[in-house]
């Protein structure tokens, strides 16, 4: 495992996010506009979208059922752990929802660095893999603010009753469905989704120059970009406690072993299941910040953005991608 862990520091991707990180941490004045951020972002929910589309319409949908239900289960049950430990903390209901439907959701950059690892150890993976990103992007999200929705109507009531006693499924609102599905972020997943796997073969011509062709490099300068922004969570982070930093470690260890495991189970090969440990352990700081702007003003961005980028998401790409991959390789072939 120690080859694979060096293999990964060495990686552009992870290099290149140190060195924002640094930066930042000397002062030093390299600085992406905002305009460019969003449009790296943009470029990279679309283009993982159209991958996972093309990628669907090669498979009949009845014979990756198991794939997609671990994955739904993931995105479904994570958020509701991370809620019930978390509430052992000292931090407030509002920022254990934060962490919920952040740790529960995915990071789309995450699991682009573990295809570019996959790809560089040549390591084959599933293709509908790509859609997967897709169904396990919003469950979290809209778990979470349901949730706290829900505890805003009843505050005299224990967490557990909440989050299990289906009555107050009629509570709620249209508006919280609207915020997390129609977000940016999963409406351009969903939508070039659909548009790749209408298209299939024919849009492969017309996309490939631009989405997948340069999608390593534009992948690079987002990388960059978010150095520069977790070197400027880290302080932050240190505010609220050493129990919540291990926290933002224990879960990608804890979740993403259980991802592979299950991906494993629903009979992904190697590459597959050290995908699904990567969707379950990373965290998201793009769809889930910003349902949670809208929907859940109460908890502090600082708290699940700084945690999710500033110590989740480096922890991922240094040891969690690897390590994932290295249990993929000890479930399926023994320990060779």
């Amino acid at each position: 495992m120690s080859d694979i862990v060096i293999h990964n520091l060495t990686s552009p991707f992870v290099l290149i996010f140190l060195l924002g990180m640094i930066a930042t941490i000397f002062k030093s004045d390299l600085k992406i506009p905002s305009s460019i951020s969003e449009a790296l972002s943009l470029f990279l929910l679309i283009a993982i979208g159209l991958k996972g589309g093309i990628a669907l319409s090669k498979y009949d949908i009845t014979s990756i059922m198991a794939p997609i239900g671990g994955a739904l289960l993931l995105g479904l049950f994570i958020p509701i752990i991370v809620l019930f430990i978390t509430k052992w903390t000292k931090i407030d209901f509002a920022n254990s929802i934060g962490l919920a439907a952040s740790f529960g959701s995915v990071s789309i950059v995450t699991y682009g660095a573990a295809i570019s690892f996959l790809e560089h150890s040549a390591v084959s993976y599933e293709g509908f893999m790509n859609a997967l990103v897709v169904l396990m992007e919003s469950p979290a999200i809209i778990v979470s603010i349901f949730l706290y929705k829900v505890m805003e109507k009843n505050e005299s009531l224990p967490v557990s009753s909440v989050a299990f006693s289906s009555p107050y499924t009629r509570m709620i609102d249209k508006e919280i469905i609207k915020e997390s599905i129609f977000g940016k972020s999963v409406l351009i997943l969903l939508g070039c989704l659909l548009i790749g796997f209408i298209s299939a073969d024919n849009a492969v011509p017309i996309v490939k120059p631009l989405f997948f062709d340069l999608y390593n490099g534009v992948l690079i300068l987002f990388l960059l970009n978010m150095g520069l922004l977790a070197g400027e969570r880290i302080t932050e982070v240190k505010k609220h406690g050493i129990s919540l930093i291990g926290l933002a470690i224990l879960f990608p260890i804890v979740f993403g072993s259980f991802g592979v495991v299950i991906g494993s189970i629903v009979g992904l090969s190697v590459g597959g299941a050290t995908l699904m440990g990567v969707l379950a352990g990373s965290a998201s700081y793009i769809a889930a910040p910003a349902a949670l702007k809208t929907s859940v003003k109460k908890a502090n961005p600082s708290i699940y953005l700084g945690l999710s980028l500033g110590i989740t998401f480096p922890f991922n790409l240094i040891i969690g991608i690897p390590m994932y991959f290295h249990i993929a390789k000890f479930l399926t072939f023994g320990g060779i």
